[in-house]
This record gives C-alpha cells, sequence and structure tokens, in this order.
C-alpha cells in the first residue's frame, strides 16, 4: 500500500488508543503513519509566537513519550505533525496533498473543540476508522 494513515490526536488516553490502532494498521498494509496534532491559537497579537512555540514543544514532548512507548519497535514508517486550526480543516488540507488511506480517529477527541463528532464525520471525503 503505498498511500498513507492519518491519525490524529489530543494525547488523551483515548487518542493513544486511536495511535495503537492506526500502527496496527500501518504494520499490516506497509503503509506510513503520519501522526496530527491540531490546536487552536487564541491569543492577543503579541503573544502568539510564544503560544505556538509552547504549545509545540509540549507537543512535541509528549509525542516522544508516545514514539518511545509505540511506535519506535514497531518496523513503520511514521512522522509527527502539529497544525494550528480545526481538525477537520487540517485532515481536509492534509488529504489534498496526500493519498489518504484512511484516517484513524478517536470518537471522543473533538468534543472539546467547536466541532462536533458528526459534523467532522460527515464532511470527511477520506475513509475513516472510528476507534470508540
Amino acid at each position: 500500500m503505498s498511500k498513507t494513515i492519518l491519525c490524529t490526536i489530543d494525547f488523551s488516553k483515548s487518542s493513544q488508543h486511536a495511535l495503537q490502532c492506526a500502527a496496527s494498521l500501518a504494520k499490516e498494509l506497509r503503509a506510513h503513519l503520519t501522526v496530527l496534532y491540531t490546536y487552536r491559537l487564541i491569543t492577543r497579537n503579541e503573544e502568539v509566537f510564544q503560544s505556538k512555540k509552547k504549545i509545540e514543544e509540549e507537543a512535541a514532548k509528549n509525542f516522544a513519550t508516545l514514539e518511545d512507548n509505540m511506535l519506535k519497535d514497531m518496523g513503520i514508517s511514521y512522522d509527527f505533525k502539529t497544525e494550528v486550526g480545526f481538525v477537520s480543516d487540517r485532515i481536509e488540507a492534509h488529504a489534498r496533498k496526500t493519498p489518504l488511506g484512511f484516517l484513524v480517529i478517536d470518537k471522543n477527541m473533538t468534543i472539546e473543540s467547536r466541532e462536533t463528532f458528526d459534523d467532522l464525520v460527515e464532511n470527511m471525503r477520506v475513509p475513516m476508522v472510528i476507534v470508540p
């Protein structure tokens, strides 16, 4: 399989479970795994760069822990991306640039954002694996 599996995470326990499922799929299908962490920047202009840097450093630190515990010994290719924006917008942008085999997402991940899970599923034009 030459396509990529995209897995969105927010570092919650349930999204870590989704990552485990995505990594297993990537291994079985010999696909590349892209792990995507999205976040919103809601701050005053003078604080934007500091906030962005702090959020991305924390995300990189959290991912390094997951990488050590989950991905390093799986024998799969993977990368980690942090992007500002709504989950659905970032997924769609990624899908336009890279052929996706699957989107793996934790059903509970988008609850805290302004978008609902149902809206995300309804508007996605990518095959999805939804992890409960």
